[in-house]
């Protein structure tokens, strides 16, 4: 079966800096929009980065310039790096895929399970 695997979350100190990883376990015909979502407590999950499979990037307002979000189109794995890391960053952090599982059927999402990033000293 075709799922997200996650990896990279974990405690990071405030200033700090983190690399999530996503890979697509399982075969598809291709990975269209990968992107990451975080979800604080008691908060609404929200948009953090997305990237197209040619590299096109989107942030939210409240991380550009501190995360950078990329891609492996080989190894249908995305990344996101997270740079001077605060607070207000902590959250569960998903990866969403647009995948293509045959090529004769549209892409549907996927969600990865989620991993937490703690930013505390």
């Amino acid at each position: 079966q075709v799922q997200l695997v996650e990896s990279g979350g974990g405690l990071v100190q405030p200033g700090g800096s983190l690399r999530l990883s996503c890979a697509v376990s399982g075969r598809i015909f291709t990975a269209n929009v990968m992107g990451w979502y975080r979800q604080a407590p008691g908060k609404e999950r929200d948009l953090v980065a997305t990237v197209t499979r040619d590299g096109v990037t989107n942030y939210a307002d409240s991380v550009k310039g501190r995360f950078t979000i990329s891609r492996d189109n080989a190894k249908n794995t995305v990344y996101l790096g997270m740079n001077s890391l605060n607070a207000e960053d902590t959250a569960v952090y998903y990866c969403k895929a647009d995948l293509r599982v045959y090529d004769w059927l549209p892409g549907t999402p996927y969600w990865g399970k989620g991993t937490l990033v703690t930013v505390s000293s």
